[in-house]
């Protein structure tokens, strides 16, 4: 009998949603396939009285996921993509990237449409530097507040008056069922998303080939090229949750286009660049917009923030 594949996930509801998901195509796609999942705590979920980038980053999400794996109790683990540092520890590999959701960030207000409505002085949760440089360029006046947390966590803060107003991930939003929270989608290319927002990675251990062979199935191609240009430029940019750094690539009839964007959360200042590129080289226009980048003197923001 063939050994059941078991999914290393957070306990949150967002990360066992995607790790069904995940256990989902993979019983369709391999109909013999026992899958179980391996509910787990990180560090990142566990404390949440600082931001992420006083306490390690976004690789507390990640650590205990890959020590299961290496001592055997997994064989996978279910990541959202924008968690996943530029780099992985060595032993590890993306063996999936699944197709993307909806990139954008989420405006959530119960008393206000957009970020525009909201008045002097306003409250606005989030913790990420990236969403706070952004407000802090449209909205100097508003006060910006941590918010962390998982999404139904953070929803509660908005219900009981700590926020005017929070911003969320829509993907992670629209996955719960909670849509209808959404007042206004954060559009790219005037508001850029985290680099890989919105999609699903799936890692496995390097050399596990019957597991990276079984994953092949659940990999998007169209979703890899995007994020392929999108983590090529946080890595140039030597992209953390300490640093805030925008990126979205576009597919179209001839080649990609990726938007890219350095800001100072304290200041709001933000630095934009664009370019297209024909066919598929999506890390090469990384590379280039990150130089763009560099040129118009991003690497002054590019120190950890706090």
């Amino acid at each position: 009998m063939t050994a059941p594949l078991r999914i290393a996930t957070r306990k949150s509801a967002l990360a066992l949603w995607q790790a069904e998901h995940v256990a989902r195509l993979l019983g369709q796609a391999h109909p013999e396939l026992a899958v179980e999942l391996v509910p787990l705590s990180t560090r990142g979920d566990e404390i949440l009285d600082r931001s992420l980038a006083t306490i390690g980053g976004k690789g507390l999400f990640l650590k205990e996921l890959e020590v299961a794996m290496q001592e055997g109790r997994a064989d996978i683990a279910v990541h959202s993509l924008k968690d996943v540092p530029a780099e992985l520890e060595p032993g590890f590999t993306l063996a999936a990237i699944l197709e993307r959701a909806d990139a954008a960030d989420a405006f959530i207000s119960n008393e206000y449409a957009k970020l525009s409505d909201l008045p002097q002085g306003a409250r606005v949760g989030t913790s990420s530097l990236r969403r706070q440089a952004q407000v802090r360029a449209l909205r100097p006046d508003l006060q910006l507040l941590d918010l962390r947390g998982n999404v139904n966590t953070r929803l509660a803060k908005l219900d009981d008056g700590q926020y005017e107003a929070i911003i969320l991930a829509c993907a992670g939003v629209e996955r719960l069922g909670l849509g209808h929270r959404i007042r206004t989608r954060l559009a790219s290319p005037e508001w850029l998303p985290a680099p890989g927002q919105g999609a699903i990675a799936v890692e496995a251990r390097v050399g596990d080939t019957r597991t990276i062979d079984l994953l092949k199935a659940l990999d998007d191609a169209h979703t890899k090229i995007a994020i392929d240009a999108e983590r090529a430029l946080n890595e140039q940019l030597g992209g953390s949750c300490a640093v805030a750094i925008g990126a979205l690539c576009v597919l179209g009839e001839r080649g990609l286009t990726l938007h890219g964007l350095v800001g100072d959360a304290a200041s709001g200042s933000l630095i934009r660049a664009q370019a297209s590129i024909e066919g598929d080289r999506p890390v090469a226009l990384g590379h280039e917009v990150a130089a763009l980048l560099f040129a118009q003197g991003a690497g002054a923001y590019l120190k950890p923030q706090r």
